[in-house]
């Protein structure tokens, strides 16, 4: 069965940053593209981030555009995004999810495996 496993999410503190760490266990993990989702109350899911089997390949949702960082460990099966400069509208389920395929994508539709989610709060 194959499952992901968020780690990292909490009360964190405006102009802060977070590390959220996801571990996969399963099928094959090094040849499908990685992405982190978000969701706050009342909102729809929104894309964070994404990158590529091989990571040479991400993409950014424009709203943390040049403030996070998503990175992978194929060896370790892992996926982590790194943000910085938090804002209470950071707060959210974030999710991580492995995609249908190795390039990255912004599109939940593209990815077929999803964890729990763990929340984020950031406090102004």
């Amino acid at each position: 069965q194959v499952q992901l496993i968020e780690s990292g999410g909490g009360l964190v503190q405006a102009g802060g940053s977070l590390r959220l760490s996801c571990v996969a266990s399963g099928r094959t993990f090094s040849i499908y593209a990685l992405g982190w989702f978000r969701q706050a109350p009342g909102k729809e899911r929104e894309f964070v981030a994404s990158i590529s089997w091989n990571a040479d390949s991400t993409i950014y949702g424009d709203s943390v555009k040049d403030r996070a960082t998503i990175s992978r460990d194929n060896a370790k099966k892992t996926v982590d995004l790194r943000m910085n400069s938090l804002n209470p509208g950071d707060t959210a389920v974030y999710y991580c999810a492995e995609g249908r395929a190795g390039r990255p994508s912004g599109r939940a539709a593209d990815y077929d495996i999803w964890g729990q989610g763990i929340p984020v709060t950031v406090s102004s």
